[in-house]
């Protein structure tokens, strides 16, 4: 009997690639054939983003794709797209299942029931009725996977809808995710990303109100006993939640990189205050000045919001006069948009798009130059680089400790493997 085919799509962070990465492992459990996306298959399965608007059109946009390709094949929806307007996506023509938190982790069964030419399933619940935790980890090659320890999130950030989308803060305990990084280096990887919602979070257990008698620190210090792995990076880490004692650990640490990436969202305490952020950009300069003086050569990337509600010609100068003077690599800059039952909707004066644009563009500006002059600093050093194994017109990639990125010529012999490497 010829096996079923599935094809996955990806929009949005780590924690979605780690996530569709373990429901491609449960569908091929079940006798799945995995297959690219651009692909015929007999089920698309598109693990969704809605952090910004363009995560919503993109959607959109590939399910009409398939539709064009393959119209006979399934369609299904999941991720926090799905979890936040599940009707909305159900009319979407195409769309055959959509799945919310509580279900994406059910795919093989609920896969197992359509018909095609019925109306679009809905699978869903309340976001507050979602509980458990679901480990993942993602597994494109073998250099580096991103291991979901956290979900969810208890903060109430007035732009973010993710609490609505993930539901309440929980986790993994010390000793599943200790397990799960032991089998990951017997499988070969070299490096893991700890990946979650709110990662300094962690401790809570997996119904989110019973607190494991630990935390994030007690993560940290067990995965760096486990044999096999030689790095490990922790993706985003809220900059109230990022202890002294966790940057101090690091910097004496040899498998936690010199890599830190810590959100901003604004250099402007009166932004920051209507964005119900949980600190005050002094205690974030005090976090950025400790890591420098510890880690002179530690890579620092750093989230910002642009045109937020409120934001006037004055605050955004703030903000830019604030990174300006700060030791930092690299930004990530995100133009504020619009989400649906967030209180900043609430918040005037509303800043004009192109406004917003504009202001995008200058902190994109000088990103660019910052990381100019983090790599420049490096010049002639000699760092340690992890090579991915793939090969991309002839080259291959790979990142030094500190998150300088690196390609050259492809060498086989490099694959998956750390070389002493003269920046």
């Amino acid at each position: 009997m010829q096996k079923r085919t599935v094809a996955f799509h990806t929009l949005g962070c780590k924690l979605n690639f780690s996530e569709t990465s373990t429901l491609s492992r449960m569908l091929e459990n079940e006798g799945f054939e995995k297959k690219g996306f651009d692909d015929l298959a007999d089920v698309y399965v598109i693990n969704t983003c809605s952090v910004t608007d363009n995560a919503d059109k993109e959607c959109r946009q590939l399910v009409r794709r398939i539709q064009r390709r393959s119209p006979g094949s399934f369609v299904v929806i999941t991720g926090c797209y799905a979890q936040l307007k599940p009707q909305e996506i159900a009319s979407i023509p195409g769309v055959d299942l959509v799945l919310g938190a509580a279900e994406k982790f059910n795919i093989a069964r609920h896969i197992g029931e359509l018909s095609k030419g019925d109306p679009a399933r809905i699978c869903s619940c309340d976001i507050e009725e979602v509980s458990g935790f679901n480990a993942s980890f993602s597994q494109n090659d073998r250099t580096r996977t991103f291991l979901k320890v956290q979900d969810g999130c208890d903060y109430s950030c007035t732009f973010c809808t993710i609490p609505m989308a993930r539901g309440k803060s929980r986790s993994d305990s010390v000793a599943n995710v200790v397990k799960h990084a032991a089998k990951l280096a017997a499988d070969g990887v070299k490096e893991i990303v700890l990946t979650g919602v709110n990662l300094g979070d962690f401790g809570r257990g997996p119904d989110g109100d019973l607190r494991y008698e630990e935390n994030f620190f007690d993560l940290v210090k067990a995965l760096d006993k486990v044999g096999g792995i030689e790095r490990y990076r922790i993706s985003s880490i809220e900059p109230n939640l990022l202890t002294n004692e966790i940057i101090e650990y690091v910097a004496n640490s040899d498998k936690f990189m010199p890599h830190f990436h810590i959100p901003l969202q604004s250099g402007s305490n009166h932004i920051l205050g209507l964005m119900r952020r949980r600190y005050r950009r002094e205690l974030y300069a005090e976090r950025v000045g400790l890591i420098k003086t510890l880690m002179p050569h530690c890579a620092i990337g750093v989230d910002v919001i642009v045109g937020f509600p409120g934001e006037t010609e004055e605050h955004f100068t703030e903000t830019f006069d604030f990174l300006h003077s700060l030791d930092v690599s690299y930004l990530h800059v995100f133009t504020y948009s619009e989400r649906d039952h967030t209180r900043a909707l609430d918040i005037k004066p509303v800043v004009p798009v192109p406004v917003r644009n504009e202001r995008n563009k200058t902190l994109r500006n000088l990103s660019y130059m910052k990381m100019q002059y983090f790599t420049g600093q490096h010049a002639g050093q000699e760092r340690k680089v992890l090579f991915e194994g793939h090969e991309k017109n002839g080259m291959m990639e790979g990142y030094t400790d500190n998150y300088i990125r690196i390609s050259t010529p492809y060498r086989k012999e490099w694959e998956n493997r750390l070389v002493e490497w003269k920046l």
